[in-house]
């Protein structure tokens, strides 16, 4: 049964943090105006021939959102390069030609910034998005994306994950010179904003008494849904596995019955009609679904209206983060305070 809420939703620092988030972008697109375009410039003259990123926890899903971002796009082959393979294993790599983007909020974890400074003695160009200007990650690369976030008392991160997407949006917007993702990344506070006044709550109703969930996603939206999964296991100690709408078929599926809960993040993209024949599939076998963006079926839960695609990702987790910080505090946990976890992970 649940448990009563120790306090208000509204008092908990994830709370205030996530309000800040629109406020913490809109000063982010205006601060790196100059560093960005600077940077896109030098990227037009030298292009990469791919692209690796190097992050963990929230960071990596955020690196997931700027593989689908690059590639699709840019058409630049990206992929996630793992930190034990120079912290552990000191293999030597071959990055000549390449373009490494470290992603961060403290930009102190020792793995991550020694893979930075292999990547870059490697022969990679080193990016670092970080949101701490004077951490070692930050002095290892050769180019510095602020994400402005600010602050971050929670222990769960949350503006430094939206700030480190518009941060990567930010960057291919002005690398392709495109006015279209240009305008649509200044469309983004306000979004932010307009969803956050969404009605949410039977997400957070129905997932009160859940031990298990699904979280699927596909293309841009895989990163929302893997954050939304990490996020419920953070903060609401809530079992919660992230797929992709093609991949969770394919076993998956098999675990799921009558009244087992799945979420989806949907976006109005080339990947929409297959992520919600996926969303039919599991209602059809009894399953509990709601999804976020796209879908006129029972469960919806409200997205602005003519979203841009690329924005999708960002308004559904803001939206979804206050919906964890009070589903958090119906189960009886403190979102601010996970168990056994610390702000920064320093891994090796």
């Amino acid at each position: 049964m649940p448990q009563p809420a120790p306090r208000d939703a509204q008092t908990t620092h994830m709370y205030r943090e996530v309000l800040e988030s629109s406020g913490a972008i809109a000063r982010q697109i205006h601060e790196n105006g100059a560093v960005v375009r600077e940077l896109a410039a030098a990227l037009r003259r030298d292009p990469p021939r791919l692209i690796a990123t190097g992050a963990r926890g929230s960071s990596d899903n955020a690196a997931t959102y700027a593989k689908y971002l690059f590639e699709t796009r840019l058409g630049v082959t990206t992929s996630s390069a793992a930190p034990s393979v120079q912290s552990i294993y000191a293999a030597a790599q071959h990055l000549e030609g390449a373009l490494f983007v470290a992603i961060s909020q403290s930009g102190r974890s020792p793995d991550l910034v020694g893979q930075a400074q292999a990547a870059k003695r490697a022969g990679a160009r080193v990016v670092a998005m970080v949101n701490v200007e004077d951490s070692p990650l930050a002095q290892a690369a050769d180019f510095l994306i602020p994400l402005h976030a600010g602050p971050e008392r929670s222990v769960a991160a949350t503006k430094s994950f939206l700030c480190s997407l518009a941060a990567v949006l930010h960057l291919v917007a002005e690398w392709k010179q495109d006015d279209g993702l240009r305008a649509a990344l200044d469309s983004v506070p306000a979004a932010l904003e307009a969803g956050w006044a969404l009605d949410w709550s039977a997400l957070v109703d129905g997932l009160v008494d859940a031990q298990n969930l699904f979280v699927v996603g596909r293309g841009l939206g895989l990163a929302a849904a893997q954050e939304a999964a990490l996020k419920l296991k953070e903060t609401c100690a809530l079992h919660a596995e992230a797929f992709s709408a093609a991949e969770v078929q394919h076993g998956p599926m098999a675990l799921v019955e009558r009244d087992f809960p799945v979420l989806f993040f949907a976006q109005d993209d080339d990947t929409q009609d297959s992520t919600l024949a996926v969303a039919q599939k599991f209602r059809a076998r009894g399953a509990r679904v709601w999804v976020a963006g796209g879908d006129a079926e029972g469960g919806a839960l409200a997205l602005p209206p003519r979203l841009d695609p690329v924005c999708a990702p960002l308004v559904a987790v803001h939206r979804f983060y206050g919906a964890a910080n009070e589903l958090a505090l119906r189960r009886g946990r403190d979102p601010d305070a996970p168990p056994h976890l610390n702000k920064v992970t320093e891994t090796v």
